[in-house]
């Protein structure tokens, strides 16, 4: 019964309250502290990093699907978009990469597949696998632009959070005010209507979080 569900918005996992939330602190931090004065350039240990990817992958399926709260065909519908999001996340950053000219790679891979995740989280429980599959397709199209774009700027985001996470929470958001089925929704509004309230939460919930977060940094130090 909160503000933003008596306006049509719907989050079905964390989109908002996790992703977006979570990019927009991380983002609010790494302006606040600056780029780091030294920084050394050390191989990453592959098989760590697709382990760790593997774990993520094994541990949304509760993340997405347990947010049904039981044992339905909601929670399998969410169990199945995961996957297939993931999975064609996955494939779309590899060859999103190399159509940019860039060589494919495990660690490329290993993040397209967690941005499939995040972009698939809100809506998990309320799209078809076809809308699963453009959602991811989308997001990871703009999360790896925003990747190699924000390390280029000043923003020393060190583990690309605010691009992954942030953007991926914020545009999966606005995708499900696009997709959502009306017949979820109490109410009469129409589905721009819906979509404007989900652009307008998700505003709130950026500058929300983002005064908020530098101001607990500030407090910190």
């Amino acid at each position: 019964t909160g503000l933003f569900r008596q306006w049509g918005v719907v989050d079905f996992a964390g989109g908002i309250v996790v992703h977006a939330s979570s990019g927009v602190a991380a983002l609010a931090g790494a302006i606040f502290l600056g780029r780091r004065k030294s920084q050394t350039s050390q191989p990453a240990n592959i098989p760590f990093v697709l382990l760790g990817a593997a774990m993520l992958w094994l541990g949304w399926f509760g993340f997405n699907a347990g947010s049904s709260l039981k044992a339905d065909g909601v929670a399998v519908k969410a169990f199945l978009n995961t996957n297939t999001a993931s999975a064609t996340a996955m494939i779309t950053w590899i060859v999103f990469d190399c159509l940019r000219g860039r060589k494919p790679s495990a660690m490329g891979a290993a993040i397209g597949c967690v941005v499939g995740l995040v972009a698939i989280t809100p809506s998990a429980g309320y799209v078809t696998v076809g809308q699963a599959i453009f959602i991811s397709m989308i997001i990871t199209m703009v999360c790896n632009i925003a990747v190699h774009w924000t390390n280029n700027t000043n923003v020393d985001d060190a583990l690309d959070v605010f691009p992954t996470h942030g953007l991926g929470g914020i545009v999966g958001t606005l995708l499900t005010g696009v997709f959502i089925q009306e017949g979820l929704i109490s109410g009469t509004k129409d589905g721009f209507i819906i979509f404007l309230f989900h652009l307008l939460a998700v505003f709130i919930v950026i500058i929300y979080t983002f005064i908020m977060s530098y101001l607990l940094y500030w407090i910190t130090n």
